[in-house]
């Protein structure tokens, strides 16, 4: 990207921040909503992390076939895996709580 390109994409973005500015109380009336998205999202994140833990524990499974040797740093790295693709439900969920709450 050339020098002069950044320089204009980033004066267009300075300009278009103000259009998107709300003013208070202007979305209060559609709080419904939130309530909608929130369990959309939580869906997705769940659905996303089962996808993925099943892949992993998948994975490890045939690894520790492969390889018995191994398998206890195999597990490890598992372990470690299983509890970085559950964080993502877990931020989610705190997300959603923190946005719903307040």
């Amino acid at each position: 990207m050339t020098m002069r390109r950044a320089l204009l994409l980033m004066v267009l973005l300075a300009f278009a921040a103000p259009l998107f500015a709300q003013a208070p109380g202007a979305g209060q009336a559609d709080t419904k909503w939130i309530w909608i998205t929130s369990g959309f999202s939580m869906a997705i994140a769940s659905a996303g992390c089962g996808i993925a833990q099943a892949k992993a524990v998948a994975a490890a499974a045939e690894a520790m076939g492969r390889n018995p040797g191994a398998a206890a740093a195999i597990r490890f790295a598992l372990v470690l895996g299983l509890v970085l693709i559950e964080s993502l439900a877990l931020y989610t969920l705190v997300i959603i709580f923190a946005k719903v709450v307040a």
